[in-house]
């Protein structure tokens, strides 16, 4: 049976928490919940992740396309 090595082989995927961690939202968030800021931004902007057994999962770069395009229409 292999067995996988999650920091060599998978890291970039990413849980909710470090992407809360990635996108520093405690930091530049007021909220109580950095789990809600996530949804918001999922629902409201298109963070994009996928589920795997109804876990978010996000791959880092395509989040790191997702902020330079936030960052372009900020512009």
């Amino acid at each position: 049976m292999q067995t996988h090595n999650t920091t060599d082989r998978f890291r970039d995927l990413m849980t909710e928490d470090e992407v809360i961690d990635f996108l520093r939202i405690p930091e530049v968030s007021n909220g109580a919940d950095p789990h809600n800021v996530i949804d918001n931004l999922r629902r409201q902007r298109g963070l994009p992740c996928l589920h795997i057994s109804r876990q978010p999962l996000y791959y880092r770069p395509a989040i790191r396309r997702w902020l330079r395009a936030e960052i372009e229409k900020e512009a």
